[in-house]
């Protein structure tokens, strides 16, 4: 995911040189406002990518000397229940409702948002970190 993460990265600088580039040079608030929306989804984007990347190294599409074999196996766990994307979606409801009814509730949903974006990537980081340390304790011990 470092590749993906990086061509992220780059959309998001673009986004955010373009949205300031844009606002200073036009003064018009609702494109800013459009590319200003844009950088910050590629951002999270990118985001999540580097925070995948970080917790699970190197995949076998990320090397050069990697082989089909190496990719098989099981994709990944997929949770069977989640509250957070529940969570996410009332922030991005109140967060839009904000944008309409005022900056408090814009505010609050905001909140609610990253509450649930948070939530949706950190929630099984413990799993991640407990099946990393048990993998690696069984290659340390020595088998006689």
């Amino acid at each position: 995911m470092r590749t993906e993460s990086r061509l992220f990265i780059g959309v998001a600088a673009f986004f955010l040189i373009t949205a300031v580039g844009y606002g200073w040079r036009s003064r018009e608030p609702a494109g800013t406002a459009v590319l200003t929306v844009a950088f910050l989804m590629a951002a999270l984007v990118a985001f999540f990518l580097h925070t995948q990347y970080r917790r699970r190294g190197l995949r076998a599409q990320d090397r050069q000397d990697a082989e089909i074999a190496d990719s098989a196996g099981p994709l990944d766990f997929f949770p069977p229940h989640s509250p957070w994307p529940i969570v996410a979606a009332l922030g991005s409801l109140l967060l839009a409702l904000g944008i309409v009814y005022g900056l408090w509730l814009a505010l609050l949903g905001l909140g609610v948002l990253a509450c649930g974006v948070f939530g949706l990537v950190f929630q099984y980081a413990a799993r991640d970190a407990q099946r990393s340390n048990s993998s690696s304790r069984e290659r340390r011990s020595p088998m006689s």
